[in-house]
């Protein structure tokens, strides 16, 4: 179960808006977290619970340029998940392949509001809004994005399962 405070943005955010690519000389989660956001609204940090907040977002989030430092700097700030009405497919895969948890939910997305706290299930793909006590749908992830999800990205699964067979 993942559990945060949401914190909400609009429609159509893309990679540029989530980091500048004046930053993209370096792949540190932390580094890049630093300017997270930061074209977008320049009091996005400040809005951070590293460890206990959800973004939520609209539609065609992640869209834009390719680039893995994206959903690097979501996650290197604290986010624990992402939730929208519509993501773009190549965020999608990079969120996934560095292990960020993210849910498709046109509904949560335009009924869940800012400081509202949200827990979600993977395995089922409930959305809980325990602020309303409002409860939506996602797909769940089948079980080998939630072992990626666990392991805290693609190359950690595959590094543990190198050392296992090892």
């Amino acid at each position: 179960m993942i559990r945060g405070k949401a914190v909400v943005l609009g429609d159509n955010v893309d990679t540029d808006g989530i980091i500048p690519a004046r930053y993209l000389t370096s792949t540190d989660p932390k580094e890049l977290a630093k300017h997270c956001m930061e074209g977008l609204d320049p009091h996005f940090l400040e809005r951070i619970t590293p460890g206990a907040t959800i973004l939520v977002a609209g539609k065609n989030f992640g869209c834009g340029s390719s680039r893995e430092h994206a959903p690097l700097a979501i996650k290197g700030c604290g986010i624990v998940a992402v939730i929208a009405a519509s993501f773009a497919r190549i965020f999608f895969r990079n969120a996934i392949n560095i292990g960020l948890p993210i849910l498709e939910s046109e509904e949560a997305a335009f009924r869940i509001r800012e400081g509202d706290m949200v827990s979600i299930d993977l395995a089922t793909g409930e959305i809980h809004n325990e602020t309303t006590g409002e409860v939506f749908k996602a797909q769940p992830f089948p079980p080998l994005l939630q072992e990626i999800i666990a392991a805290g990205g693609l190359m950690n699964l595959v590094e543990k399962r190198v050392r296992t067979n090892s």
